[in-house]
């Protein structure tokens, strides 16, 4: 039987790089892990954002990782555990992250799909969600009730 491959979250995408022990970053938010990965990476300083945005938008699930959109373009990945996340791209303040209710069962749905490049997910209230429900047909007025 093949590995169970959990939805990816920020914690198990943003980690240290060698030779730093796994548990260098232990303790910091998830929201600010991407700025510890970047900086790793590209060994320059990322400003962190001074304060919120002001602006929520919906996480989503793209090919088995929790991710948010950025007004500019950019993406990354998120986390339940901090639903927050700052644009490492354009500089954009926290922005307050959507979740479903119920993270758990919409990651539990997501391991139905044992390929997990086609785990996809979007809230039902995204405005971006490309799958958008039908809306409730207008009533016949000459039907009446």
């Amino acid at each position: 039987m093949p590995p169970v491959i959990k939805v990816v979250r920020a914690e198990a995408f943003y980690v240290p790089p060698p030779p730093q022990p796994a548990t260098a970053w232990a303790g910091t938010p998830a929201a600010e892990l991407v700025y510890l990965y970047m900086e790793a990476r590209t060994q320059r300083r990322y400003v962190r954002p001074e304060g919120p945005s002001g602006d929520t938008v919906y996480a989503r699930v793209n090919q088995n990782r929790w991710v948010a959109d950025c007004y500019c373009g950019s993406a990354q990945v998120v986390s339940p555990t901090d639903p927050r996340y700052g644009c490492i791209e354009c500089g954009w303040g926290w922005t307050t992250l959507l979740f479903p209710e119920d993270v758990a069962a919409v990651e539990a749905q997501m391991l139905l799909e044992p390929r997990p490049a086609l785990r996809n997910w979007w809230h039902e209230l995204d405005p971006l969600n490309p799958v958008q429900p039908e809306p409730d047909p207008e009533p016949d007025p000459e039907e009446g009730p």
